[in-house]
């Protein structure tokens, strides 16, 4: 059995600073941080080497790892939420995504990372989902390689909502993109959200894909992601088949919605945790 290692996602913590944010996590006793370079923290745009060297001495005088999300709402374009993305039908958008996360790489390499999350997003307008599956099976082997190059992995993200939204349909960009540095980033929620079955037993058959796990509570149908005990998901068991497998990554809470309250719900989180899983 595998002690699991839990973190804090900055996407639930957008009023704070992100030195702040680092000492809130640590001083809660999160084993790690789960940073999504956005325009408050370490925006991948602006950043300069010297703020990423100051965050990266910072996490290791607090002991922390890290691993680098990359789920910023309007980072790319200011109107349209998650655009443009690795399926848009102008090449120029997919290598303005492209370019984003590998910046994100770049960040997170300097930050001692090991795993980049992130998703397929949606086209701007409907189109054949082959044409949409070839693009991303694409654009996944380019960020791969790169994340590759940089002694990472990238981890692919099933959304619900987005072009591949389920645990089959990351099976079936596994297969497709056939690269080594492809994994899976797993959320817990989504599964349940999308009603895909146990998701305890989900968890232990896809557990020699896994790079990156979130968790947090969420109700079937509905992608919300709710503090623990206001959901219907039975989490108690997916951490046991987590630990059961050995995984050794982080486990990062992500509730983006709850940054108004996130000392108070990032306390309740690390004390629901360590009580099923001391």
């Amino acid at each position: 059995m595998t002690a699991l290692r839990f973190a804090y996602n900055t996407n639930g913590l957008a009023h704070h600073r992100l030195a702040d944010a680092i000492d809130l996590v640590a001083d809660l006793g999160y084993a790690g941080l789960a940073l999504t370079p956005d325009v408050p923290h370490l925006d991948p745009f602006l950043a300069t080497p010297a703020e990423i060297d100051r965050v990266a001495a910072h996490l290791d005088r607090r002991g922390l790892d890290i691993c680098i999300q990359t789920g910023a709402r309007f980072v790319l374009d200011a109107r349209r939420k998650h655009q443009p993305t690795l399926l848009d039908p102008d090449p120029e958008g997919r290598d303005r995504r492209l370019g984003f996360l590998i910046r994100c790489l770049d960040i997170g390499r300097d930050l001692g990372a090991g795993v980049l999350a992130f998703w397929s997003g949606n086209p701007p307008a409907p189109e054949a989902a082959g044409v949409l599956d070839e693009r991303l099976a694409d654009g996944a082997r380019r960020i791969a390689d790169a994340a590759h190059e940089r002694g990472m992995v990238a981890a692919f993200e099933p959304e619900p909502g987005m072009h591949v939204e389920t645990l089959a349909g990351w099976a079936a960009l596994r297969d497709a993109a056939a690269h080594p540095a492809l994994r899976l980033a797993l959320d817990v929620g989504h599964v349940h959200c999308n009603r895909e079955g146990d998701v305890a037993q989900l968890t232990e058959a896809y557990a020699r894909d896994l790079a990156d796990v979130q968790v947090e509570d969420m109700r079937e149908g509905e992608h919300l992601h709710l503090p623990f005990g206001e959901g219907t998901l039975d989490l108690p068991p997916v951490l046991a088949a987590l630990a059961r497998t050995g995984y050794d990554g982080l486990v990062g809470v992500e509730l983006s919605r709850d940054s108004h309250r996130a000392p108070l719900i990032a306390e309740a989180a690390i004390e629901f945790l360590r009580r099923i899983h001391p």
